[in-house]
């Protein structure tokens, strides 16, 4: 067998990938986590926009200001097909959808705002303080609290001591997101974003389960660097219902926020591993 890539997926057709054993689920190893998914997603998005427009690579007249990921269902670490079409046109704003198809079903379905863009530096404002450098802190190994392969492919310098529902992190990653094909800043940023989910954990994933149905990204400035910052809040409600809340971070200041809803409920007895 020839050596895996140092990627968490590989391209097997104009628009079907190969996923590594990298995706693999903190969940469950045999399902894919959905963090580097949700950067492919961009990726195919801006790639679709570069076609449209005619160019090797999408302009800077319209950026993604808005990302939502509905998760359907599970995907297996295995091949699936993304394809993106345009839903709302227009020079100035426009809406995309990408639909992910694994084993002959809708699995995620994403919608991506592009807005254009301007210069409104003379009015730009309102944004929080920035996170102390990620050189400053030292590696958590965030493998002590969940498995599988994707969280096995992080480098996690957590900024505070983490809590229970509460967490300041930065995360990056060594491998390229898709191989032998370069990725944009936010596709990079993005494919580590539903990390927030697991860095703040109010309750022991090996007896409850909090799995997010759904991934929303809100950016007020485009993201630069390979550091992603999370500060992350976890609350839990009483009735089976949970949401993680990030504001989100580069290496210059907050870029913007992250909702991730949650569906909790107990592992069974069986399940519980020690």
């Amino acid at each position: 067998m020839p050596p895996e890539p140092d990627a968490y997926f590989s391209r097997t057709g104009p628009h079907t990938f190969q996923p590594t054993s990298h995706t693999g689920g903190a969940w469950s190893q045999s399902e894919q986590h959905i963090s580097p998914l949700g950067g492919l997603i961009v990726h195919e998005i801006q790639a679709h926009a570069a076609a449209r427009e005619g160019q090797a690579q999408p302009s800077d007249s319209l950026a993604i200001s808005r990302l939502s990921l509905d998760i359907l269902g599970v995907l297996p670490v295995d091949e699936f097909d993304i394809h993106v079409q345009v839903i709302r046109p227009g020079r100035t704003i426009e809406l995309l959808e990408a639909t992910v198809t694994a084993t002959g079903r809708p699995a995620i379905c994403a919608r991506a705002w592009r807005l254009a863009t301007a210069d409104t530096k003379h009015v730009s404002g309102g944004e929080g303080a920035a996170l102390s450098s990620p050189q400053a802190v030292q590696p958590w190994p965030l493998t002590s609290v969940w498995s599988g392969g994707y969280i096995a492919s992080l480098d996690v310098r957590p900024t505070t001591q983490p809590e229970p529902g509460r967490a300041t992190a930065w995360v990056r990653t060594p491998l390229q997101l898709l191989e032998d094909e370069p990725s944009s800043d936010l596709a990079r940023f993005v494919a580590l974003v539903d990390t927030a989910n697991g860095i703040a954990v109010r309750r022991s994933p090996q007896e409850w389960m909090f799995p997010n149905v759904d991934l929303t990204i809100h950016l007020h400035r485009q993201p630069e660097g390979d550091w992603v910052g999370l500060d992350t809040t976890v609350v839990f409600g009483p009735a089976g219902h949970g949401l993680t809340s990030t504001v989100l971070h580069d290496g210059l200041g907050p870029v913007g926020r992250a909702e991730q809803s949650l569906t909790i409920r107990p592992l069974p007895p069986q399940s519980v591993q020690r």
